[in-house]
């Protein structure tokens, strides 16, 4: 009963608190009570105003992490996604290029590179393992257990960059890898790169090793002082290949990755040696090198930061004609001899063409010799297969692009001569022909008479003797029986350009049309090798990476004269050797066959000489500031002519060929007849005949004026004996193949010790002795 009571009072309790109330003569009610009242009479199910505020919270929280769940899952399912969706790349263009290293014909001895950047991709089998555990110590402790992205890095860089507003990054080696493998290094910062490249960097992971990506890395990063990859790297600070380095020459390189060009020690020694530090203590706390190890190592000295420019002197016109003769066919592009890593050996031969240097540049043998400003230009060949062995086209291709030896242009003078010679053998003429060797001498379309050098006559002399000698009259005379196009022509087919000789000059025999050194070289090794024509060439071979064969020189020569005629033409340039123009070159002590010229107003100077595999040309000439020819003085024992190229010649040979047996030139027999094809040319019958016939014409002449004066007057007058030529056939010097004819008392066929003797200088009144 009384449980029962507590329950109704219990559930009347409301009413009886308010006639508690009343029976208390209206004191204040309980305020618990008050309060009780009230909430009994809000609607059932409605809360308590007091805890609105905090079940508010609650609610926005769950939104929030609701809202997050969701993010979460959109980004993970877009992640997912982009995941199966994105494939990956080629890689980039420019990862891949590796710099093109151009060889001495030793094929280890480098000359320079080509190069988009500096980089030498190589295999990492070689590399010592520390150099990779640096590198990871450096940039990516976890590389070898992340999956390629760093959620933790990722994270701090994320709140870094919306607190500061900086644009810090968390990337992997993986992730910059793929940025510089895979997407280049212009790509931009933005988040969606961001998310692409950690998308390319888990897929990466997933099908390639760890190895092959660290690899790939090292061969990509950029390290400083120009040098992509480790191994242009480790050239660039130590002067050695990547698989050469030490500990502690690999933790320096591995410090300075994150700043390579400010943390240079050359620049920043201290932040340098602070990095090192820190890579040094990584790899001993994650077991790469042992305390010794680490406690052992110092800071490396690294080589002077002195980046030479590889087109710096002579090596800069070696490659440059390496690239001309490996684009102008489109064998291979600009573009790909500067990226695809080829390994390219020349012709060129070390030693010799550290001689020739020596022997032609102004600034070495001819210093203090040759005048201030004069020029040279120089090639040796091998004329059986057309290989360039050394030139000279100028001290120095940063101050000086013009190439002396395939680019500029001076006048050969009598070294186009050989070409007539050549022609006149084509046609049938007997060398013992004889011509009218005297000086001067008038031709027909030439306003002014032609002069020898020195204005020295020969009398009439055979084509052994005026080739020896250079005599101009008897070379004028034969370029008239061929006519200067046949010249021309004849030079032109042994491989003088076209372009640059064309016959059009009536003087071309004596070589006043401007020529390259090259096309000397070219066309006297054309003569040399029997009338088989090679074709010069600097490149010897190309191989890729992989020593795959990817070039190969053209060495097969087309023949263009009989072997015969050009061994005739041989035959007569010994006499120049022998007793002619260069005898100072007897001294090499081997055969040889020569020609000497010197341009018009002596503006230049020049000889070729030969044995049977090998042809040097030397030239020189002395243009003023603005680039124009003039007359090149007299200096120290030289005249000024062909003498100083006959000099150089010889220092050059003397050496080239030293240890080398002599070799005799091809047996040449002359099938030809004398006066050439119809008998006409020379003295053995036009010039003798045509004397002979003006005589007995004027002798006819005189007779009929005397007749007809004595019928006039009717007195009888004696007839006056017929003249005579001051010079008969039978008063010439001996026309054996090597007349017995002394040399002149100079051996310069075209220059003079004599020059007032040579009048106004004009090439019509024969200044040009060539």
């Amino acid at each position: 009963m009384a449980s029962q009571t507590r329950s109704v009072s219990s559930r009347t309790g409301g009413t009886r608190a308010r006639g508690s109330a009343g029976s208390h003569g209206g004191a204040s009610p309980d305020p618990r009570s008050h309060r009780s009242s009230k909430q009994s009479h809000r609607p059932k199910g409605r809360k308590p105003r007091k805890n609105k505020p905090r079940h508010r919270v609650h609610r926005v929280l769950l939104w929030l992490l609701g809202i997050a769940a969701a993010l979460l899952l959109v980004g993970a399912g877009v992640f997912a996604y982009l995941y199966v969706t994105t494939e990956i790349p080629p890689a980039e263009k420019v990862a891949l290029s590796s710099k093109t290293t151009v060889y001495y014909a030793d094929g280890s001895t480098e000359i320079g590179s080509f190069a988009e950047q500096n980089r030498e991709i190589i295999s990492c089998n070689a590399l010592p393992k520390y150099v990779g555990q640096a590198i990871v110590s450096s940039e990516n402790r976890s590389f070898y257990t992340d999956k390629g992205i760093d959620l933790k890095g990722i994270g701090r860089a994320f709140l870094s960059n919306i607190t500061t507003n900086s644009r810090q990054g968390g990337s992997t080696i993986t992730q910059q890898y793929v940025k510089q493998y895979y997407m280049g290094e212009t790509v931009t910062s933005s988040y969606s790169a961001k998310l692409r490249q950690a998308i390319l960097a888990v897929k990466i992971t997933q099908t390639q090793s760890k190895d092959q990506v660290l690899c790939n890395y090292m061969n990509t990063i950029y390290l400083g002082r120009g040098a992509y990859g480790i191994e242009a790297a480790a050239k660039a600070y130590f002067n050695k290949d990547a698989k050469d380095l030490t500990v502690s020459e690999a933790a320096m390189l591995a410090g300075i990755i994150p700043s390579p060009s400010n943390w240079d020690p050359a620049e920043n020694p201290k932040q340098a040696q602070i990095r090192f530090e820190r890579v040094l203590k990584i790899m001993r706390e994650d077991g790469y090198i042992n305390g010794q190890d680490a406690s052992s190592a110092k800071f490396p000295q690294t080589a002077q930061n002195a980046q030479q420019n590889t087109y710096a002197g002579q090596q800069g016109y070696l490659l440059e004609m390496v690239r001309e003769e490996l684009t102008k066919d489109k064998t291979f592009t600009k573009e790909e001899l500067d990226t695809g890593g080829y390994k390219i050996v020349t012709t060129i031969d070390k030693a010799k063409q550290d001689l020739m240097f020596q022997v032609a540049s102004p600034s070495q043998d001819g210093n203090g010799v040759v005048p201030q400003g004069l020029q040279t230009g120089a090639m040796s060949v091998n004329p059986k297969d057309g290989s360039i062995i050394s030139l000279y086209a100028g001290d120095d291709y940063l101050t000086k692009q013009l190439n002396n030896a395939t680019q500029a242009t001076y006048e050969p003078g009598s070294t186009m001569k050989p070409f007539a010679l050549l022609a006149a053998v084509q046609d049938g003429m007997n060398l013992n022909t004889t011509f009218n060797g005297n000086s001067p001498r008038s031709f027909d379309g030439i306003a002014s008479p032609v002069q020898n050098f020195g204005n020295q006559s020969f009398g009439y002399i055979n084509m052994y003797n005026a080739t020896a000698n250079s005599v101009n009259t008897v070379y004028m005379e034969l370029q008239q029986d061929l006519g200067a196009k046949k010249v021309a022509q004849t030079a032109n087919k042994a491989g003088v350009s076209a372009n640059r000789v064309k016959g059009d000059n009536p003087f071309t025999v004596l070589g006043n049309d401007g020529v390259h050194v090259q096309d000397i070289t070219q066309a006297f090794a054309t003569i040399a090798n029997q009338g088989s024509k090679p074709t010069l060439h600097i490149v010897s071979k190309v191989t890729d990476t992989k020593g795959k064969s990817m070039y190969e020189a053209p060495t097969k020569t087309q023949r263009v004269f009989a072997a015969n005629d050009t061994a005739l033409v041989t035959k007569a340039m010994t006499g120049t050797v022998q007793y002619g123009t260069a005898t100072e070159a007897l001294s090499v002590g081997r055969t040889m066959a020569g020609k000497s010229g010197t341009a018009n107003d002596a503006t230049a100077g020049s000889f070729v000489g030969f044995t049977p595999d090998t042809v040097s040309v030397f030239a020189m000439w002395y243009p003023d500031q603005n680039g124009n020819p003039q007359e090149i003085p007299p200096f120290g024992i030289y005249s000024g002519g062909s003498d100083y190229p006959v000099h150089m010649f010889t220092q050059y040979m003397k050496q080239a060929l030293a240890g080398t047996a002599d070799q005799a030139f091809p047996t040449a027999n002359d099938t030809g007849k004398v006066g050439g094809p119809d008998g006409t040319w020379g003295t053995g019958s036009r010039t003798w005949q045509q004397q002979q016939d003006q005589a007995e014409a004027k002798r006819k002449a005189d007779e009929q004026a005397q007749q007809d004066a004595q019928n006039d007057r009717g007195t009888p007058t004696q007839t006056p004996s017929s003249p005579q030529p001051t010079q008969t056939p039978e008063d010439t010097q001996s026309a054996s193949p090597i007349p017995n004819v002394p040399a002149p008392s100079n051996s310069q066929d075209d220059t003079s010790k004599n020059s007032q003797q040579q009048g106004t200088g004009k090439s019509e009144q024969g200044k040009n002795n060539g």
